[in-house]
């Protein structure tokens, strides 16, 4: 770290502490070469996720439109908002530990209706039924049958 006082580029580490509720580290710095003190803060450097849409274009990741549409899908169903923090809370993550730095909208769609259906298919069916589109009754039977056949599996 270079010296904010005389510039050089050599110093000693006097103290570490946690700063921001953990989100950061503040150090007390002492340089080696004119004895100045001074504090530097490290923390995670976050790269916005991006987001391509279906029509291919591209917007940052918005954690609140997300637990919105989760919302509609759980109204009047007994599923917490806590409960859907959480949901949101393992797909951002799992999103920003990726390496990439683009995901689709399908992508965090499919995500949602993976977590969804473990915790209310109710609510994972009115996701779906948005989110799939679709487009008549047959298809709409189709993914209740998935889920009855799921059911029956586990119940053997």
């Amino acid at each position: 770290m270079r010296c904010p006082f005389c510039g050089h580029d050599e110093d000693k580490v006097i103290d570490s502490r946690p700063a921001d509720e953990g989100a950061a580290i503040r150090r007390r710095r002492e340089c080696i070469h004119c004895g100045s003190r001074f504090t530097t803060y490290e923390k995670v450097e976050n790269l916005p996720l991006m987001v391509i849409k279906k029509d291919g274009s591209r917007q940052p990741f918005n954690r609140d439109k997300l637990i919105a549409g989760i919302q509609k899908s759980c109204e009047k169903r007994p599923v917490s908002t806590e409960q859907i923090e959480a949901l949101v809370d393992d797909i951002e993550s799992k999103y920003q530990n990726s390496l990439k730095r683009e995901v689709s909208s399908r992508d965090i769609g499919e995500s949602v209706m993976d977590e969804l259906k473990s915790i209310d298919e109710v609510a994972y069916v009115r996701f779906a039924s948005v989110y799939r589109q679709f487009k008549d009754v047959s298809s709409f039977l189709n993914e209740l049958n998935k889920i009855l056949k799921k059911q029956e599996e586990r119940e053997s």
